[in-house]
């Protein structure tokens, strides 16, 4: 199965999506913000562009947020000292 597919991936993308809009930031803002293109920031809230880390570290740097505000609770786990 291809990662952008993944539920967990899925969710990434979602969090990334839903913190751009409370934020009141377009995607051609955000796309600006980082130096890049709307689309490219269409593309990996469409899922049609896979996100390495790095740019999400930079969405997370641009947006504001902790790059552990994105990591689905159930992959959390995975994280800790357990």
């Amino acid at each position: 199965m291809k990662t952008v597919f993944d539920p967990r991936y899925i969710e990434i993308v979602a969090r990334i999506r839903a913190a751009r809009k409370s934020k009141g930031i377009s995607q051609f803002t955000l796309g600006e913000m980082l130096g890049k293109p709307q689309s490219f920031i269409s593309k990996i809230e469409n899922c049609e562009r896979k996100l390495d880390l790095i740019e999400a570290l930079n969405i997370c740097d641009a947006l504001d947020v902790q790059l552990s505000h994105l990591i689905p609770s159930e992959m959390k786990r995975i994280y800790r000292n357990e």
